[in-house]
């Protein structure tokens, strides 16, 4: 009887240990679930009983410089959802047949949306309202009046289609930014949702009667560029031609900068491509061919034309990078602009026991003051000019003038020129630095870099975007331009402009001449590359000489036509299209006529097989004077045997066009 009641108290107590343990656990449990989880849970029972609706905002619209012209604006266009614990069974058949049909959809994959246990599906995103009308006047006729849902919705668009492609950018299905300036100021443009809100239980259907709680979108700001639309156009329209017209295989591209303030007037790529149709094929060759492509090859080619290569892609700038080895000359006062037979070209200079060559190694230049040199391009003239400076002081300037690092343009995929590190650095390869090449930049980069020149010495930030608007208030905010410190004196800048001057009058870059105005500039040519066969050309220019508004550089990649690859063939002509333009849109007065120095032109003479005294009678005769294997030749007729000697090669060729006053070489 006692173990009885033993066992009895002992299972009492055991019930009890258990019974407490089994509360403490629940109210630990109770505990973490308030205290802990609380929050997510209350999260988590909120979107369950609350059914949103997006309401997407309009996004930003981007205006050219003028503030008048719309680049991208986004239409308003509507989506269709359905929330499938609304529809009756009876007719989720009917209503999946009726949404494929009007939008012509696959009837199979609209109705598993349809019968999905779930409180909301999208069925088609982005309509025109005359599409959704017609699903209006459905559900009128149908008697349908819940579990469709007709919302509002933007669609991005852009009004001239291919215009500034690479520089604008596009949007993705969910109206985010996805590249150029549709991405870099993807916040500042895509708004913030609203949305519609309701209650619902698990299946979606309505919980309660207070009806839906609308919260109205905040849409974008608008943001204004820039960019001019009728500059870009010009510079899309002569780079275009300039690519066709000299086979360029791997396209171009061209950058017009006021150095004043660093706006990009102009940003243009070629090829580019529809932004309204970003993921289609862009030339008439892939169109043919696109549907066979597979799709890694199709995403290749199109992550291939997006790329805006003024700011993404990095080339050897050949001869135009001696603008910066004078500068920097002029300013550590190693040298002037006119000293006469400062120079001497013999066809090449021996540096560190390597010989490098002049461009015309053949024919040299002879006895040359720094404007003679800039004017030939002469390499042995600045190798020299690199010594004296030597790589301390120089690797200064390129970092002056920003070349060691990105110029900060707020563009996305921006990359920095490719330098050896200082330390590396020896005399071959300072020489190499010297002419431009061997190392790489950005077409960016060295249009900020002479813009510096072209402005009195200032390093300037290039700006892409002026004016912010408030899409409630309409306030609008200034981006402030960005100044940095002097690079050179306002007198060296306004020596290299004079002699910049002088390349387009009669030297290398005289194909880059417009009528009325005072144009300098400056030509390069370059390797794409060691030892590929490929060369890039470039022209860079700046207008009007004694008050830059403009600089403009044009790029072009592996021209392959019969006008060759030289930079005052192929790349000048292009600039001196652009500034013919661009100047009178502008509104730049022309120089007065006593300003311009008018020279007149004349067919060289054909003098190969003649004595010296016949050729330098026929050369005068025609304005020109002579040098005999590089030297002046001022009283030939006193030296018979000299006089006598036959000419085996002239340069310039029989036939070409030069200013008169000018020298023929004469090889004897």
């Amino acid at each position: 009887m006692d173990s009885i009641k033993l066992s009895g108290k002992k299972k009492m107590r055991n019930f009890l240990f258990i019974a407490f343990t089994i509360f403490i656990l629940l109210a630990i449990r109770i505990g973490f679930i308030q205290l802990i989880e609380g929050k997510e849970l209350k999260k988590l029972a909120y979107d369950q009983q609350t059914l949103d609706r997006v309401i997407s905002p309009k996004r930003g619209t981007i205006f050219d410089s003028t503030g008048k012209n719309i680049l991208a604006i986004s239409s308003s266009v509507e989506t269709v959802t359905v929330n499938p614990g609304n529809i009756d069974k009876k007719d989720k058949e009917k209503v999946a047949k009726a949404l494929s049909d009007i939008f012509d959809l696959d009837y199979e994959k609209v109705l598993k949306k349809v019968n999905r246990r779930s409180s909301i599906e999208t069925i088609v995103k982005r309509l025109d309202k005359d599409k959704t009308d017609e699903l209006r006047k459905w559900i009128q006729e149908n008697n349908i009046d819940k579990g469709i849902n007709i919302d509002e919705d933007t669609k991005r668009y852009y009004p001239y289609s291919t215009l500034a492609s690479q520089f604008i950018g596009f949007c993705g299905s969910d109206n985010q930014g996805l590249d150029g300036i549709e991405a870099r100021y993807d916040e500042v443009l895509k708004g913030t949702k609203g949305a519609i809100q309701r209650h619902s239980d698990a299946r979606g259907q309505e919980i309660g009667t207070e009806g839906e709680n609308y919260i109205p979108a905040i849409n974008g700001n608008d943001i204004v560029l820039s960019i001019d639309l009728n500059i870009q156009s010009i510079a899309e329209k002569y780079l275009k031609e300039a690519c066709i017209d000299n086979i360029c295989t791997d396209g171009g591209n061209i950058v017009i900068m006021n150095p004043q303030n660093g706006d990009i007037l102009a940003m243009a790529t070629y090829p580019n491509y529809n932004l309204n149709e970003p993921y289609e094929a862009y030339t008439e060759d892939l169109k043919d061919n696109w549907d066979m492509l597979e799709q890694s090859e199709k995403t290749k080619q199109l992550q291939a034309v997006w790329r805006n290569k003024a700011i993404a892609d990095t080339y050897e700038p050949g001869s135009v990078f001696k603008l910066i080895t004078a500068s920097a000359s002029l300013e550590e006062g190693i040298t002037d602009t006119d000293k006469a037979g400062e120079f001497c070209c013999t066809g090449g200079i021996e540096v560190a026991g390597v010989r490098i060559k002049c461009w015309r190694y053949y024919r040299p230049h002879g006895s040359e003051s720094l404007r003679q040199a800039l004017m030939n391009s002469c390499n042995p003239v600045f190798i020299g000019l690199g010594q004296k400076i030597g790589v301390e002081k120089y690797y200064s300037y390129l970092e002056k003038f920003g070349l060691l690092d990105k110029t900060g343009i707020n563009l996305p995929g921006e990359a920095k020129g490719i330098f050896l590190s200082k330390e590396k650095a020896g005399p071959v390869e300072l020489a190499t630095i010297s002419f431009g090449q061997r190392f790489e930049i950005t077409p960016i980069q060295l249009v900020t870099a002479v813009s510096c020149i072209a402005n009195g010495g200032n390093k300037i930030k290039p700006r892409v975007v002026t004016k912010i608007i408030d899409s409630k208030t309409k306030e609008i905010k200034e981006v402030p331009v960005e100044k940095f410190d002097n690079v050179i004196s306002k007198e060296t800048s306004e020596k290299v402009l004079s002699m910049m001057e002088s390349v387009v009058s009669e030297g290398t870059g005289k194909n880059a001449k417009v009528a009325g105005y005072r144009i300098g500039g400056k030509t390069g040519t370059s390797e794409d590359g060691v030892n590929t066969g490929k060369y890039v050309t470039s022209f860079c220019g700046v207008a009007p000489i004694d008050d830059p508004q403009v600089v403009v550089l044009v790029t072009l990649y592996n021209p392959t036509g019969e006008g060759g690859h030289q930079g005052g063939g192929v790349a000048a002509p292009v600039g001196g299209q652009i500034l013919s333009e661009v100047l009178p849109y502008l509104e730049v007065e022309q120089a007065n006529k006593d300003e311009i120095e008018e020279k007149e032109e004349v067919v060289v003479p054909d003098v190969i097989g003649k004595s010296i005294g016949e050729a330098e009678k026929i050369l005068n005769e025609n304005g020109l004077t002579i040098k005999v294997n590089g030297n002046e030749k001022e009283n030939q007729n006193e030296d018979v045997q000299i006089k006598n000697k036959k000419i085996i090669n002239q340069t310039p060729q029989p036939g070409i066009v030069i200013y008169k006053g000018n020298s023929v070489y004469l090889e004897i």
